[in-house]
């Protein structure tokens, strides 16, 4: 999978913080990869299919891209094949 690329991506370095708990809400198979901040809520959108983890992996890429850190230190905690995502920062 490519590196997603940083153009119109928010900034969400903010919520960086050790131990803090990330909601989203994710859209596998879409036209293209994306993220959108909307009233508090976090909406990622990947081109991967949900099989296998593949989507999973493809947006933990693009959400560690947009807090500025790597994809290794966010651990998806709950909700593996569900909508809506937890991942936790762990550095």
């Amino acid at each position: 999978m490519a590196k997603p690329k940083l153009r119109d991506m928010p900034d969400l370095s903010g919520l960086a913080i050790p131990g803090a708990a990330i909601a989203a809400r994710v859209t596998p198979k879409a036209a293209k990869d994306s993220i959108v901040v909307d009233i508090g809520a976090i909406r990622i959108t990947v081109t991967a299919a949900p099989e296998n983890g593949k989507a999973n992996d493809a947006v933990r890429k693009i959400l560690a891209a947009a807090l500025g850190v790597a994809p290794s230190v966010l651990i998806l905690k709950q909700e593996q094949a569900a909508r809506d995502k937890v991942f936790v920062y762990a550095p």
